[in-house]
């Protein structure tokens, strides 16, 4: 007896959209510079007590059309992996992404780890033709971008 091969068909839906209300007014009209971003991303994530990660996903003209907080993690750490990161840049049509976290701890620094896996996403977003804008890091009283600093 010869046993049929069954084949799952795969529809990939859009994403659930929330939309806050409380931010909307905050949100940039467009992302002109580092400064912008900075801005905006303090207001959603800058008093959390761990570290989030977010993703913008922009269009073209570098207007947000998504944002997905693609990790939570402890106080000091977050696990980040370009499989979640990129999920929502692709399904949302993003044309690149700005990445961003936040420093519970109150101090921006950046650590050898923020390098390595801003470069990590950067170089997975050139295979995949989106671009990685920026890897910003906030805290509640300041913010501060891999791009302007020349790390990434």
């Amino acid at each position: 007896m010869k046993l049929e091969k069954m084949i799952e068909i795969v529809r990939i839906k859009q994403e659930i959209r929330e939309v806050e209300e409380a931010y909307t007014s905050l949100l940039p009209k467009q992302i002109r510079s580092s400064q912008d971003a900075i801005s905006f991303i303090k207001a959603l994530i800058a008093e959390e007590d761990r570290e989030v990660f977010l993703v913008l996903c922009l269009n073209v003209k570098n207007e947000v059309i998504a944002i997905h907080k693609s990790h939570v993690g402890s106080l000091n750490a977050s696990i980040v992996h370009p499989r979640e990161v990129f999920k929502s840049a692709i399904l949302n049509n993003a044309g690149s992404i700005m990445v961003a976290h936040n420093h519970p701890s109150g101090n921006c620094q950046y650590s050898p780890e923020d390098i390595e896996v801003s470069k990590r996403l950067k170089g997975a977003g050139e295979i995949m033709g989106i671009e990685v804008l920026d890897s910003i890091i906030v805290s509640h009283s300041d913010g501060y971008s891999l791009r302007e600093k020349g790390m990434i």
